[in-house]
């Protein structure tokens, strides 16, 4: 057992014995013995004082992107990478999902790829403006961008980019495309008052809060075609 590992086993060990709870487990408990012969691995593979830090960090990034399904390098676009999944949920489309990362498509062989999360929308309330106090995030079409965006050419590696929408409370009638008539509510007050249950629509869209935001975006991106 190389010191490394004899380390590991006893801070794991005071690990387990302060969650005594057994409704209160440490998540890494179930995979002590993958992780220690991980660390006994990294023991054994001769690591100086200037590399460990390093080596130790390019493993446990891999492992984290590899156990959320991100591809450890650019994504090159090849034939081998697509499955065709033209026809999923009923449609005819034809449609290619990318294999080693699921958010980009395409929908023919030699079709643009797109990738599906270019842009998270960050939304606000008018009253946060100003502040850190951010309401939702979201995917979709705002002010005539979408979440989607082209890839301008492979390899190509996945970036999301977080521009921030300002959200406009509308009048109850309000028709004008595009909106968004969210949850709705009863004037729980007017019941008690009247009698009445009256439902109020909740409507609404998102309007960009600094169109400069999307030149970083179309740097790296090409507007979705």
């Amino acid at each position: 057992m190389t010191n490394a590992q004899t380390f590991a086993a006893r801070e794991l060990d005071i690990l387990s014995k302060t969650h005594l709870n057994p409704d209160n487990r440490p998540i890494v408990e179930e995979f002590i013995p993958e992780i220690l012969a991980l660390v006994e691995k990294f023991g054994n593979s001769g690591q100086s004082g200037g590399s460990a830090p390093y080596t130790a960090g390019a493993i446990s990034q891999a492992i984290k992107k590899l156990c959320l399904f991100e591809p450890l390098t650019p994504i090159s676009g090849i034939d081998e990478e697509w499955g065709d999944v033209s026809g999923m949920g009923g449609g005819s489309e034809e449609i290619y999902q990318n294999m080693r990362c699921g958010g980009i498509f395409k929908h023919s062989k030699d079709g643009i790829a797109n990738y599906i999360s270019a842009i998270v929308w960050r939304g606000q309330y008018p009253e946060d403006e100003g502040t850190d106090k951010w309401n939702d995030t979201f995917t979709g079409r705002v002010c005539g961008y979408h979440s989607s965006q082209s890839i301008k050419s492979f390899p190509f590696t996945p970036k999301t980019f977080y521009v921030d929408v300002i959200r406009e409370q509308l009048p109850e009638d309000w028709t004008e495309e595009p909106y968004i008539e969210g949850k709705g509510w009863y004037d729980n007050k007017e019941f008690e008052e009247t009698g009445i249950k009256n439902w109020h629509k909740n409507n609404y869209r998102y309007h960009i809060k600094d169109q400069k935001q999307l030149d970083e975006v179309f740097e790296y991106y090409d507007l979705e075609k």
